[in-house]
């Protein structure tokens, strides 16, 4: 069985538990170096990704997860775990970091304050059908893909929403939110 850990600093944790389990992994929470070693793969949840970065810091757990990215540990990142697994951030607070791994640049809340969070079917042909329903809430946007990145899915507008390289997955909205299983399947598929 697969063990999925979830990054249990700050965020929506308990509704990638609930999903995971539902697909059949075995789900432990992560907040010390040694968890890691424990898992498969690591789903980091929306929240707060300065208060994320700041608690993975105090906690030990910032470089022995950097490594693990580096050594290729499944990861998939959803809106602020988007911005953590970002190399590049426009807009983080003073000091601010990642953990990187995906050659993305991010722009920490591109669509405005809480009061403009929105839901909206997404297209992602990779999926297929249906669109994809997505929660945007203060949700980032990867302004700028680099050469090791590709997108999976874009706005109307043309803002990149999800993307994936190699093992790591990331997306701007939370698909938790909306019982959308199609992202985590596809991640829950990177560790085997």
């Amino acid at each position: 069985m697969t063990t999925v850990g979830v990054l249990s600093l700050q965020g929506n944790v308990r509704e990638h538990e609930a999903m995971l389990g539902s697909l059949g992994a075995r789900v432990v929470r992560v907040r010390r170096p040694e968890e890691l070693d424990e898992i498969d793969g690591l789903v980091i949840p929306g929240g707060e990704s300065s208060t994320i970065d700041k608690l993975s810091r105090s906690f030990g757990v910032r470089e022995p997860l950097v490594e693990k990215i580096r050594d290729g540990l499944p990861v998939f990142g959803t809106c602020a775990g988007l911005i953590l697994l970002a190399d590049r951030i426009v807009d983080g607070i003073e000091g601010q970091r990642s953990f990187g791994g995906l050659d993305v640049t991010v722009r920490r809340n591109a669509f405005g304050r809480q009061s403009e969070s929105f839901e909206t079917d997404l297209a992602v042909p990779e999926l297929g059908d249906p669109p994809v329903r997505a929660a945007f809430i203060r949700a980032p946007v990867i302004e700028e893909l680099g050469s090791a990145a590709r997108a999976l899915a874009t706005l109307p507008g043309g803002q990149v929403v999800a993307a994936e390289q190699g093992r790591l997955l990331g997306v701007s909205f939370r698909p938790e939110q909306t019982g959308e299983t199609r992202f985590h399947e596809r991640f829950l598929a990177l560790t085997a």
